[in-house]
């Protein structure tokens, strides 16, 4: 049986509160996590994955609901996301496609924005992680190597999985950060950075407070298609996202995710274009997106498997945007 560690919970009213006690903590050197659904953080709690003294929940602050054609807040449930159509029609179909219902009333867009990595040798139980002398993302000061690109004691690769990613690419969202140092914003775009251990540019005490869509947004035409071992459930074992103003090879924009330790935009591969964006082009666009992806072995599916299906999603995504 899996049994909660203890810690403190904290319930802020308001923004400023929210701040005020994580620059309390950054001073004392006490450890802390955000919560939002707690769908994923408290699941890996229960495992004894990096588990924190504090947490700090923030389904108390007024106003972090928000769901709008241009803006939704951190706090939005995916359910409600699913079923609002005042969204945009990407985004409501890649919240649709997150686990189970129940799930998807709890788990919110922060939550699925800010996922953790996964990894086979990581997302395990305690004492499964220690009899294997535990790995490179949580290695308890022992110094140890990764355990699926043994001899590179450097880089993580944990494997991102979150669903809402790519569509807020695709989309040009901006996330909304706050934190002790006050507010900042970055695009959806440059919001993820390049290892399984740092995930993103979040600093500490800082958390995500909502995700804008620029003017025009609801004139974008869309489409997210995953790959899951079961229909409904699983995480992500591949997934692709595209958006274009119809007709307009120029404004499109394609990401992907769950294939590395960060979702990947795809605006080289479509810069590299030799000619405006048809039904001739879909092919050459998806291999090009298929090879620039590096899947490795520490998901369900195999690293080759899921990376032939990148260009099986990419083909779907445009001939949908495309109308074909």
């Amino acid at each position: 049986m899996m049994l909660m560690p203890p810690f403190n919970v904290h319930h802020p009213q308001t923004i400023e509160e929210a701040c005020e006690l994580a620059s309390r903590f950054l001073s004392n050197k006490e450890s802390f996590d955000w919560v939002a659904g707690g769908t994923d953080l408290l699941p890996n709690y229960k495992w004894h994955i990096n588990v924190k003294t504090h947490v700090i929940s923030l389904a108390k602050i007024v106003g972090l609901d928000t769901i709008s054609m241009h803006e939704i807040g951190a706090m939005a449930r995916l359910g409600a996301i699913t079923a609002s159509e005042e969204v945009h029609p990407l985004i409501a179909s890649a919240a649709s496609k997150v686990a189970s219902s129940l799930i998807r009333n709890n788990a919110t867009l922060g939550g699925n924005i800010c996922l953790d990595t996964r990894c086979f040798w990581f997302n395990q139980s305690e004492d499964w992680r220690r009899s294997i002398d535990w790995c490179h993302k949580e290695d308890c000061g022992t110094g140890s190597d990764c355990r699926v690109i043994p001899n590179q004691n450097t880089l993580c690769v944990a494997t991102y999985q979150g669903d809402l990613a790519p569509s807020l690419m695709v989309l040009e969202g901006v996330i909304h950060i706050i934190g002790p140092n006050g507010p900042r914003e970055v695009s959806a775009d440059s919001f993820f950075e390049l290892d399984g251990i740092t995930r993103n540019v979040l600093k500490e005490g800082e958390f995500v407070l909502k995700v804008t869509f620029p003017e025009g947004v609801e004139h974008r035409v869309g489409a997210y298609k995953k790959l899951r071992v079961r229909e409904s459930w699983d995480f992500p074992e591949a997934g692709v996202a595209a958006s274009w103003f119809a007709g307009d090879a120029s404004s499109l924009r394609m990401a992907s995710t769950a294939l590395e330790s960060i979702p990947r935009s795809h605006q080289a591969e479509i810069n590299a274009l030799e000619s405006e964006l048809s039904n001739e082009q879909i092919l050459p666009l998806s291999e090009a997106i298929m090879k620039s992806i590096k899947p490795v072995n520490n998901t369900a599916l195999p690293p080759r498997y899921r990376r032939s299906m990148v260009r099986v999603l990419a083909k779907r995504c445009l001939r949908e945007i495309l109308g074909d």
